[in-house]
């Protein structure tokens, strides 16, 4: 079994249900009371969030190259990087390291495409939703229409995940406001959904969504387990 190098912390919540999901999963494949041989660098979500906001990519680059780096001499076979919105330096993370890094939207859009959907809403933070570096790759590699909501609606989309959900807070008009924002991708033609940040999990599930939802958390926890196992 390889050992997977999780960067977490971004946040604790998500990262936990990563850590779950993963040995759970190898469990499951193997039997008796088998679990995933991981290593996790945990950041502090604090200190990433001002620098997300503030719009200093460079330094939280510097801080996710250090973590992977860091993962790679303890012993990490690959890098699994906890977070979608992170994934914005992905490039250099992987430039950095001589390991593999599982990039997040490669699983999320093979399964999507396996189930016959091409055209798909994304929600996430403002960053995944307004910048290129997550809706490119769906794009561009994989062949997929990506639609965000409206103005409005990709604030109330971020603002309930940076005061709320990586605060571990779970507000039921949140999962309203959610739904209806998910309704409102629906009605401009999306076939299904991204949960296209770690921690959107935790607040609507496939119960909320008249199309189906497709949880970037787990679907990244299960491919590495796959790869882990390969």
């Amino acid at each position: 079994m390889k050992t997977i190098g999780f960067i977490g912390g971004m946040s604790w919540e998500s990262s936990a249900e990563y850590y779950r999901i993963a040995n759970q999963e190898v469990r499951r494949r193997l039997g008796g009371v088998h679990s995933a041989r991981s290593l996790m660098w945990s950041m502090d979500f604090g200190e990433i969030e001002r620098l997300q906001h503030s719009g200093n990519w460079q330094a939280l680059a510097d801080q996710m190259i250090d973590a992977a780096r860091s993962l790679e001499r303890g012993g990490a076979d690959f890098i699994v990087i906890c977070t979608n919105t992170m994934h914005r330096m992905a490039s250099e993370i992987a430039a950095a390291v001589s390991i593999p890094l599982l990039y997040i939207a490669d699983p999320t859009a093979e399964q999507i495409r396996a189930a016959g959907y091409r055209r798909v809403g994304l929600l996430g933070t403002a960053f995944t939703m307004e910048q290129d570096f997550y809706k490119g790759r769906l794009s561009d590699k994989h062949g997929l229409e990506v639609l965000v909501p409206d103005e409005a609606d990709r604030k109330t989309v971020h603002d309930i995940i940076y005061r709320e959900l990586v605060a571990g807070k779970v507000e039921d008009s949140s999962r309203e406001a959610y739904r209806a924002v998910i309704a409102r991708l629906v009605e401009r033609g999306a076939q299904a959904v991204i949960l296209g940040c770690t921690e959107i999990m935790l607040l609507v599930s496939a119960g909320d969504s008249p199309v189906p939802l497709f949880d970037t958390t787990e679907i990244h926890a299960l491919a590495a387990v796959d790869m882990a196992l390969a």
